[in-house]
């Protein structure tokens, strides 16, 4: 008998073996059992609201030595710095996901709070502007001038003076790649790798998995869509490198790059079609598919033991960069 193919199992009734640990399997059990309304039927203000209401509900971060918000960069973007302890030590430079309308500084607080406890590097998360408000190219051009500033030098300002790198989930991880490819066709100043979790890197979203995914395990293509829609309203831009860069012809000279995807996430085949570019063009990667997974894996560490398992191999991937580096 033929085995199952991904678009039979999006429907099919649940096994917990598919997911990573029972507690996932009971998340998205839940979410098929009650998928709410799509993004498109909600809108940005609501979902936003939702998510705020989310985040308050979630257990607190860990506390770290010190968290300021402040605006850095010639433009003045906000941002949020988390520093482990008072110690001198690398910068990274975290880009919220969000489908480029939802997430904000608070969304992603616990997961930055781990994420400088798990890597000993501080933290300077970036509250970029967000769709539709402020449609493409508003976010790129913020997260770049925060990268530019930053490698430049700004870290010395938040008295952090090691290597600084970008890193970024899901919407984020787009913004964090267009930002390395708008530098090094600029010239630079490049940051000293790029982190990359499960990331929209088509935004024409034609990959095997943007069907074979499409429902049943948490984010839906639809909603991939609908953001994509209102970040670029323009159809005929989606395909354009500026926007989706695994349409960039030529990935050669970016920063050595991590690029972790998740088995059962609609985005999956282009994170991992991006890493395999990246490789062809001899750019040191790392790549991962986190088996059992699914999208959004960094901030469901309170719902899911394999979530936060697979948030702290992150983790330990960039700990292990940073400390190539010194």
């Amino acid at each position: 008998m033929a085995e199952p193919n991904d678009a039979q199992l999006a429907d099919a009734p649940l096994a917990d073996a598919q997911l990573a640990d029972a507690e996932l399997a009971a998340f998205v059990r839940a979410v098929r059992e009650d998928p709410g309304l799509p993004a498109r039927a909600v809108g940005a203000a609501e979902l936003r609201r939702a998510q705020r209401l989310r985040a308050e509900a979630r257990p607190p971060g860990p506390e770290v030595a010190h968290v300021e918000d402040l605006t850095v960069g010639p433009a003045a973007v906000g941002a949020r710095l988390y520093r482990p302890s008072a110690a001198v030590r690398p910068l990274v430079v975290f880009l919220h996901g969000g489908m480029w309308t939802i997430g904000d500084l608070e969304s992603h607080d616990r997961a930055c709070r781990r994420l400088a406890l798990g890597t000993g590097a501080a933290v300077l998360a970036v509250d970029y502007r967000r769709a539709p408000e402020h449609p493409w190219p508003a976010a790129v051009d913020d997260c770049v001038d925060v990268v530019r500033w930053a490698v430049a030098g700004g870290g010395r300002d938040t008295g952090d003076a090691g290597p600084t790198v970008v890193m970024g989930d899901s919407a984020g991880g787009n913004l964090a790649a267009l930002a390395c490819l708008r530098l090094r066709d600029e010239g630079g100043p490049l940051p000293a790798a790029q982190i990359l979790l499960y990331p929209n890197t088509d935004l024409t979203l034609s990959r095997p998995s943007t069907r074979s995914k499409a429902t049943g395990w948490g984010l839906t293509a639809d909603d991939v869509a609908w953001g994509a829609e209102q970040w670029v309203p323009d159809p005929s831009r989606r395909a354009a490198p500026e926007v989706s860069p695994l349409h960039a012809v030529d990935l050669g000279g970016l920063p050595p790059a991590v690029v972790i995807t998740a088995e059962h996430d609609p985005l999956r085949d282009e994170g991992d079609a991006y890493a395999a570019r990246l490789a062809a063009a001899d750019v040191r990667v790392g790549h991962r598919c986190e088996a059992g997974m699914v999208h959004g894996f960094l901030t469901l560490d309170t719902l899911s033991p394999a979530a936060a398992a697979a948030g702290e191999r992150a983790f330990a991937d960039v700990a292990d960069l940073l400390g190539q580096m010194n």
